[in-house]
């Protein structure tokens, strides 16, 4: 197997296909660590398929450990499914519409509410007439909204209630058409929407539906809720009783999976590249800045990237987790670890990502050292759940730190982590990608601050030529 002539297409489809399997293998496993009997599984996953499920909803509670990993299997396959049957030309961004999908399926996304939003840009293909196999990465990247469909299938206040669910939900009979009209109206949205924000932030947020969609979710909240004058929705978490006597060795069990997948893709990369890290340094002197590393460094650089970079995002939500308390490694906490692998193909490496870290833990030294000077007890830590996922979102804005220089990464940090916690807000919790939103909106803001003050560090580079051939 001569992985250095592995094409984009195959690198991917193959990348997708090892993870989803790699996930289907955990959930054995997951039961037997917390000693559950496979029917217990399949009804985590059934509690999981029926329940709203706006940020942050934490999927190894309302299901379990093993029941999550099954649901981020199953959806995994769907997409490699859909990759090869439609045979669809698979790139970069196909890479991080397939991370996306499989990162939300631990807190927010599930196999039900999953084809709605796929359904919508299918359709649109279709009147359009345009290749649906063309646009599978937009359709994956419409899985943000599976919140919605889930509000609307199970807590929605239709009058019309077609089968009851243990919990206090149900099977809304309008919401089955509800679910599949909003999906054929975010399907023709999304296809107009994503251009323009790519030319808003110029490329310099990897996670470019995090805005677009951002901005979309507040029309879609603003009229299914205030709107309509229905109660904002909240999260109500169905624990389950092994979660709440378990709960912190589910960390365990996640932090070696990942620590065994992520040296797994390091090793590989390394055997496959001739025993060697040849090439990895130029990877890593490269800016980010619409970047394709498959093409450019090939295969066995980019699994290299994947440990490597996997790895530090691991030890970062580890060592926050340790030193601070907060949310711990909950299913939200496991699939923004995912999340921040989206880009690690096309933009993300461990030179251009630590610097925006470093930026969280600037701002909250620094807002530890006011609380103290003002006798006020500061009300989040690095570990809180939005900070966590906000620093996973944050790694999007890595060109600046391959374009800017390094001081322009801790500022994009900074200016993310100051408003990851309350760009939900604008979308009822809602849209998945609402980190992506805040790394947008941190875009809008430093870009042109950068490129007004171009002297000293902040020297502005022009953009260098790719060759893609």
């Amino acid at each position: 197997m001569d992985v250095k002539r592995w094409s984009v297409d195959q690198t991917v489809r193959r990348t997708a296909l090892f993870f989803s399997l790699v996930f289907l293998a955990m959930v054995p496993l997951a039961a037997l660590y917390l000693k559950e009997q496979p029917q217990k599984v399949f009804h985590g996953l059934m509690r999981i398929f029926t329940s709203p499920s706006p940020l942050v909803t934490d999927y190894f509670g309302v299901g379990s450990l093993s029941s999550s990993f099954l649901n981020a299997g199953l959806c995994g396959l769907a997409c490699v499914a859909l990759m090869y049957l439609l045979d669809a030309p698979c790139q970069g961004s196909t890479w991080a519409g397939y991370f996306l999908v499989v990162a939300h399926c631990f807190y927010g996304l599930n196999f039900v509410t999953l084809w709605p939003c796929i359904f919508g840009v299918w359709l649109y293909c279709k009147r359009m007439k345009i290749g649906f196999r063309d646009n599978l990465d937009i359709a994956m990247f419409s899985t943000a909204f599976g919140p919605f469909m889930g509000e609307l299938l199970f807590r929605y206040p239709f009058r019309y209630l077609l089968i009851a669910q243990p919990g206090g939900y149900a099977l809304n009979l309008l919401g089955i058409p509800a679910c599949f009209l909003l999906g054929g109206f975010l399907g023709f949205a999304i296809a107009a929407l994503l251009p323009g924000a790519q030319l808003l932030h110029q490329g310099f947020d990897l996670y470019n539906g995090g805005l677009a969609f951002g901005l979309l979710g507040l029309l879609v909240y603003g009229f299914l809720y205030p709107g309509m004058g229905v109660e904002t929705p909240a999260v109500q978490l169905r624990i389950n009783l092994v979660y709440w006597l378990h709960g912190n060795s589910y960390g365990k069990f996640c932090g070696s999976f990942f620590l065994a997948l992520f040296t797994a893709c390091l090793v590989f990369g390394w055997w496959t590249n001739g025993r060697s890290f040849r090439g990895y340094g130029r990877l890593l002197q490269d800016s980010g800045h619409r970047a394709d590393f498959i093409q450019e460094y090939g295969a066995p650089c980019v699994f290299i990237n994947l440990g490597f970079y996997g790895l530090m995002i691991l030890g970062y939500m580890t060592l926050v987790i340790l030193l601070t308390e907060g949310a711990g490694f909950t299913g939200a906490t496991t699939g923004v670890i995912l999340a921040a692998m989206s880009f690690a193909a096309s933009g993300q490496h461990p030179r251009n990502v630590w610097p925006i870290l470093a930026g969280f833990g600037i701002l909250y030294a620094f807002s530890l050292g006011v609380g103290t000077l003002v006798a006020e007890d500061l009300r989040w830590t690095l570990s809180t759940q939005s900070y966590l996922n906000g620093a996973a979102f944050a790694t999007g804005l890595c060109p600046f730190t391959g374009r800017y220089g390094k001081r322009a990464g801790v500022y994009a940090g900074i200016f993310c982590a100051v408003m990851c916690a309350c760009t939900s807000g604008i979308h009822g919790g809602l849209v998945l990608y609402n980190g992506g939103l805040t790394a947008g909106i941190t875009a809008l803001i430093l870009k042109p601050l950068l490129d007004h003050y171009t002297s000293g560090p902040f020297q502005h580079k022009p953009v260098e030529k790719r060759n893609h051939s």
